[in-house]
């Protein structure tokens, strides 16, 4: 009976340790396969210049594919793809780097990586496409940018007052927004002089879980229309109040909070109308 208890005891411990092992192996494949941030290893590819200013170092960039050729972490290779494709980094990588780049957005599926960032600000581009036609011809530009591809960034245009066509670049857009991030800025209500042209701009950047930034929203105002010709014309004032105002259909929905319901009710015609009998 000794035996069979010492027997049955020792398989029992056999059966605990095995399960301990099977459960602690499936904790490290699933903590290997969500992987770690980019930002978190030592290659990461951005530095800052003397100008705080963002700036891609390549000989990190390239140490980072090598890493992530030998050490599998698909949370970390897809924001590198992501940050190579966003720098046209296949035209600036030669040898040895450029065969590695291949080789490394082969491995972790770098065309998927990619459309799935496309179809992901599909719904960012009908956001835009409903917001720029609420207020059509009014000078107001509203726009979106894929940052997937910044050399034909502009995905979709309403309301063109800044002459550019979809596919246009996005410039040095990627690095601003991340430098911005970095320093904790919203590009928010900024102006631009270009020329006799200026402009009232906002940009408000799109991040993605686990790949981070991958596009933008612009509103861009063209200063000089509404402030030289709106403001000083009546028609045309008119005519952009028209616009604004322009409605497509009517429904029956109550938007107003309890108490500006019961407002309206007694007559407040608008947000800054006290003359009413309260």
């Amino acid at each position: 009976m000794d035996v069979f208890a010492e027997l049955a005891g020792n398989v029992l411990a056999s059966v605990i340790l095995l399960g301990f092992g099977f459960l602690f192996g499936k904790y490290r494949e699933r903590r290997l396969q969500q992987g770690r941030n980019l930002e978190e290893y030592d290659f990461y590819p951005f530095d800052v210049d003397e100008d705080k200013a963002l700036f891609l170092d390549l000989e990190r960039f390239s140490e980072g594919v090598s890493h992530l050729l030998r050490h599998r972490d698909r949370t970390a290779a897809e924001q590198l793809i992501l940050i190579g494709q966003q720098n046209s980094i296949e035209s600036r990588l030669t040898g040895d780097a450029l065969r590695d780049y291949l080789r490394f957005y082969s491995k972790y599926g770098g065309d998927k990586v990619m459309d799935d960032t496309n179809r992901f600000l599909e719904n960012y581009e009908r956001i835009v496409r409903l917001i720029g036609e609420s207020f059509p011809e009014t000078g107001i530009e509203i726009l979106l940018h894929n940052l997937s591809n910044p050399a034909k960034a502009l995905a979709h245009l309403q309301n063109n007052v800044t002459g550019r066509n979809v596919g246009a670049p996005a410039t040095n857009l990627v690095h601003d927004l991340k430098t911005r991030r970095l320093q904790n800025q919203d590009k928010l209500n900024y102006e631009l002089n270009i020329g006799s042209r200026k402009f009232k701009c906002t940009t408000i950047p799109i991040y993605r879980e686990k790949l981070g930034l991958v596009g933008a929203v612009c509103i861009n105002v063209d200063y000089h229309y509404l402030d030289e010709v709106v403001r000083n014309d009546p028609e045309k004032r008119d005519l952009f109040l028209d616009a604004l105002l322009r409605t497509d259909m009517v429904l029956d929905e109550n938007i107003l909070s309890k108490d500006e319901y019961e407002n309206a009710k007694k007559g407040k015609r608008h947000f800054r109308d006290f003359s009413y009998s309260s």
